[in-house]
């Protein structure tokens, strides 16, 4: 997925995806067209034909999926508030502010309560 979020020319063939990996690690083209197809079969990454080749290109941004995998283990945490708690007391001044200024809150974190 790094590959496909990182380069400014998607979409991208599988022979593109290894070359990228390949300075990397030895892979095999077989092993990323199989790691790009089980992407696509489970929603990860959109393809489209071009001649006798998919190209690949990430269906969400990386954002959008970090927010999505937080999203999940928020829901299978089984006691979110304590969750939340805890990230809460773990960020920064500048995320604390990120996060006040999305919820619309006041600086003093009262929001109105």
């Amino acid at each position: 997925m790094d590959v496909l979020w990182s380069s400014p020319e998607p979409p991208h063939r599988v022979r593109d995806v290894l070359e990228e990996l390949t300075p990397q690690r030895k892979l095999a083209y077989t092993t990323v067209m199989t790691v790009l197809d089980n992407l696509h079969r489970k929603g990860w990454v959109q393809r489209e034909m071009d001649g006798r080749a998919y190209r690949y290109r990430p269906s969400a941004t990386r954002e959008e999926v970090t927010a999505r995998a937080l999203r999940d283990l928020l829901d299978a945490s089984g006691d979110v508030e304590t969750v939340l708690l805890h990230f809460a007391r773990s960020v920064s001044e500048r995320e604390s502010a990120v996060l006040r200024d999305a919820l619309g809150e006041p600086p003093d974190g009262m929001g109105g309560r």
